[in-house]
């Protein structure tokens, strides 16, 4: 499964926030920043600062994606 943090970056966007600030008020490294802008893995302690800290909720920021249909069909298929 893959995440993405798209909606974090539109929230960021409509509330007029720069990354700088974000990164500020989250008290998050550049290195994680760099991790949520290319859909990588975050720890949810993370999660939970952003949305603390963003007065948001987790599906405010983000959304998981299957891989890809094939590995999604294979899965119900090894299920059944």
């Amino acid at each position: 499964m893959a995440a993405s943090y798209k909606k974090l970056f539109k929230l960021l966007i409509d509330r007029d926030m720069k990354k700088k600030d974000f990164k500020e008020i989250t008290g998050i490294s550049q290195g994680t920043l760099n991790k949520l802008q290319n859909g990588g893995n975050v720890m949810v302690d993370v999660l939970e600062k952003i949305c603390l800290n963003m007065d948001c909720n987790v599906e405010d920021i983000m959304e998981i994606y299957p891989d890809s249909i094939d590995s999604t069909k294979k899965r119900t298929a090894r299920s059944v």
